[in-house]
């Protein structure tokens, strides 16, 4: 989107307060940034056809919209197709044929790349080892979680850390 008025001065401010490197520079960008972020996406909602994400959709959605939220919650959590299906009244064929027309995915898929996004974060973010972040998305096997992550990523997760930092 472009700037427009509302967002002018932010990007001023991210644009001064880049260039400089004090204290406190990571807590205000971040600020700024979420500052721009949100205008962009109301004027972006507001056109007359935004081709809304398929998210968007879908959180919308009384029954998938309930089980996003869960994944969103709990992504650590042993699911299964049937698990969410049930907790929404759905047969799990209904379910993952619903779930994946909303989404653009099928439910697993959707929540491996939500574990993925969530690991890649806890690499760059925190000194936790690999196997507690592989613990903290879910996975038992810091190997498995590797393996799921250098595929999903194209680098181990050692590798990514070293090159996010």
């Amino acid at each position: 989107m472009p700037a427009g008025p509302r967002t002018r001065a932010a990007l001023d401010l991210l644009a001064a307060e880049i260039a400089c490197d004090e204290p406190g520079q990571d807590a205000i960008l971040d600020r700024l940034l979420d500052l721009v972020l949100m205008p962009a996406l109301r004027a972006w909602c507001a056109r007359p056809d935004p081709a809304l994400p398929a998210w968007h959709r879908a959180l919308a959605d009384p029954s998938i919209g309930d089980v996003l939220r869960l994944l969103h919650e709990d992504p650590a959590h042993r699911w299964t197709v049937a698990e969410p299906a049930a907790k929404v009244g759905m047969s799990r064929a209904a379910f993952a044929a619903r779930f994946t027309s909303l989404v653009g995915e099928p439910p697993l898929t959707y929540l491996t790349g939500r574990r993925m996004t969530l690991a890649a974060d806890l690499l760059r973010d925190t000194e936790a080892t690999v196997a507690t972040v592989a613990r903290q998305v879910g996975y038992e096997d810091a190997f498995a979680f590797s393996v799921a992550f250098k595929r999903a990523r194209g680098h181990s997760p050692s590798l990514w850390r070293r090159q996010a930092r």
